[in-house]
């Protein structure tokens, strides 16, 4: 990571963290009066192949002791109402400021990866974890709302994990590939503004090559 993109992320986060600081904290009352603890929903994630850290977010699903993997339809009972909600504007994401001012992520990367994948995936996520991990990215932006249709239909986590492995992963990783040989502080702002506003299509999101 470049002094630049550095600053950048501690400046945003700071500003941001101010800014939003009467919303995270109504978030986190809702979803204490309406679903107890814990608030926050903490999970492994790996910042480089070898190096996890503890992500932090609002929690929008019921507790379970055998939670694993990543969410598709076979979780999709377990979201709470609020946790609805928060998912469909990424507000569940607002604790991430704070993995931020840690340097655990980027405000712009790769999404952190579960450790079964790294492992799983050894050479593919030693280029992808080449850049810090990002609240949103290339890939968040152009593959998410494909993601989220291909895993809502699957009935099983067995099904969940070989749709992810099959047709998530490589995809993710190719932008994310893309992302990290095109990074530059001026295409993080683009990505970092096409974030709030959703205006991205498949596309737009992929860099012309100069």
């Amino acid at each position: 990571m470049t002094p630049q993109k550095r600053l950048l992320d501690l400046l945003s986060a700071l500003f941001l963290l101010i800014v939003l600081s009467p919303l995270i904290l109504g978030v986190a009352v809702a979803i204490l009066l309406q679903d107890g603890r814990p608030v926050l929903y903490v999970s492994e994630r790996m910042k480089s192949p070898a190096e996890p850290f503890r992500l932090f977010k609002f929690r929008t699903m019921t507790n379970s002791d055998r939670d694993s993997g990543v969410s598709g339809g076979d979780k999709s009972r377990r979201i709470t109402p609020i946790g609805r909600v928060l998912r469909a504007k990424r507000l569940d994401e607002l604790p991430q400021l704070f993995n931020v001012l840690k340097g655990d992520l980027s405000f712009v990367g790769p999404r952190p990866p579960l450790r079964m994948y790294v492992e799983r995936f050894p050479a593919l996520y030693g280029k992808v974890l080449q850049s810090r991990p990002g609240i949103t990215g290339l890939a968040t932006l152009v593959y998410h709302g494909h993601e989220e249709r291909i895993l809502a239909n699957c009935a099983t986590s067995d099904e969940t994990d070989a749709a992810y492995s099959r047709r998530c992963v490589p995809q993710k990783a190719r932008l994310d590939i893309i992302y990290a040989r095109r990074q530059s502080v001026c295409f993080d702002l683009r990505l970092m503004f096409a974030t709030v506003f959703r205006r991205i299509s498949l596309h737009q999101g992929r860099p012309r090559r100069g």
